[in-house]
Formats: C-alpha cells, structure tokens, sequence
C-alpha cells in the first residue's frame, strides 16, 4: 500500500543523512508528495519509480500548494455513471491516472471523451460484461475494485473480479447479495452474474470503498436502500452527499 511509501518519506524528510527506500509505491500520490515535500525544502528524488531517496533537511518551510484530483473519487463518479446508464462530465479530472478505469469502462460499452482536466462519459443502455484483475500501479487499482464489482452487478453476462492486492477484499459483497445481486466469492476471485433489479434494504458499510459501492448499487436498486456505517465513506469522499444530490440522486444523510 502507497500509504506506508508516504509514511517512510515522510519519516526521512527531517532524519540526518540520506534515506532509501527500495520497492516503493509507485501511484501518482507518491510524486505528488515529493513535489509538495521539495517544495517546502525537502531533498527527495525518485517518486513514481521503485526506489526513492531522501537526503534529511533541518526543517521545512510553510508553502501554498495545490493537490492533484483524487483518481479513485474521479473513478466512482465515472463508474455511478455507468450504473445509472447516465452521462456526466467530470472537472479537475486526470484520465492519466485512472487508464486502467477508462479502459475497463470502455471495454463494456461507454463513450469516453478526454480533455485535459476533463472526462465526460457517455453510458448505453445495454453494457458488457468484463473481467478485472487489480494490480500495483499502474495497474487496475484495488480501490476501484468493489466499485466495479458493484457496476458489473447491473450488467447481463457474468463478469470475473480477482483481487490480488489484499486479503479480505469482498465483506461489502454479501450486503450486494442482499440487495439481490448474485456474487460468488472463491478466494481472491468474485464471479458476477448480473442482474435485471437490485432491491432496497438495509446494509452495512464494511469499508470505504466497499460502502461508496453499495451507494452506486442503492441509486439504481427498486425501492429504499439504508446504510449504516457511513463513517467509512464520509472519511474518503468530501461533501460526497451533496455531489449526489447535485447529480439529482435522492439522498440524504441521517443524523442519529
């Protein structure tokens, strides 16, 4: 996982000598990072490949420093898209960092259009079943994983997911399940048959990316759909509730 490449860079800025870190990340954030870290006074060079080098500074200094778009938040709203069979165009978007998502989307049938900053995307009513295996960057991403297997529920033909990032990657699929969906879990692989309805009901957030797709799964499912745990999709997507509602969803947020 990226984040533990973030934590050693971070770690290092301030450390005495030169630090180095072998078989790092390699996703987008990482160069990110280094070039917020550079700079505020920080020496680190290498981000976006496997090795990275740190030479320790006495301290960094205050900056001003805009932060690249979130892939996976540009990958969910493409993919809420798709599984509403709606159109929507994205701004402050890189299609860069998302073309393993581009490219599965438009292998099931939607239309893509890329501008810089921008992607639009175009969904028909009828899409193809795909299959997904995740992968390092720049491979499928894992975070996208669930949102997919979510999509893929919606979509005629049987469809094959495997994970191979983490362990215990589909605990949000049962509550699919629930919903009517037909998930088949074996180990590292889910195999989707998709389905003409999904159904409202109550489920359970297991996760951050898991919960946001059991909203893509709740704005097309017949009926009321409630999810507990929102706690997990609150951490990971910013003022998510009102861009649905934005997007003409009919949502909202229980307090209690």
């Amino acid at each position: 996982m990226y984040g533990a490449t973030e934590n050693a860079i971070l770690t290092s800025c301030l450390a005495e000598g030169i630090t180095t870190i072998n078989n790092a990340a390699r996703e987008p954030e990482i160069i990110d990072l280094q070039n917020f870290l550079n700079k505020m006074g920080a020496k680190v060079k290498g981000a976006g490949s496997s090795h990275i080098e740190v030479e320790g500074v006495k301290q960094l200094k205050d900056v001003s420093y805009n932060v690249m778009p979130d892939r996976i938040e540009t990958g969910t709203f493409l993919c809420l898209a798709a599984i509403n069979r709606s159109n929507i165009l994205i701004e402050n978007a890189d299609a860069n960092h998302i073309t393993p998502v581009i490219d599965k989307l438009e292998e099931m049938g939607c239309n893509l259009d890329v501008k810089k900053n921008q992607i639009e995307i175009r969904t028909p009513k009828k899409l193809k079943a795909v299959d997904i295996k995740t992968m390092p960057y720049p491979g499928f991403p894992t975070d996208m994983q669930s949102i997919f297997v979510s999509l893929l529920t919606t979509v005629k033909g049987t469809s094959v997911v495997v994970e191979n990032i983490f362990e215990n990657r589909y605990r949000f699929a049962q509550e699919l399940v629930r919903m009517g969906a037909k998930i088949t879990i074996e180990g590292k692989t889910a195999v989707v048959k998709g389905v003409k309805k999904l159904y409202g009901t109550t489920v359970n957030a297991t996760d951050l990316r898991g919960g946001a797709a059991l909203v893509l799964a709740g704005s097309v499912a017949k009926g009321t759909t409630k999810i507990d745990n929102i706690e997990y999709i609150l951490r990971g997507y910013e003022n998510f509730i009102t861009k649905l509602q934005k997007l003409g969803l009919d949502i909202e947020m229980i307090k209690g």
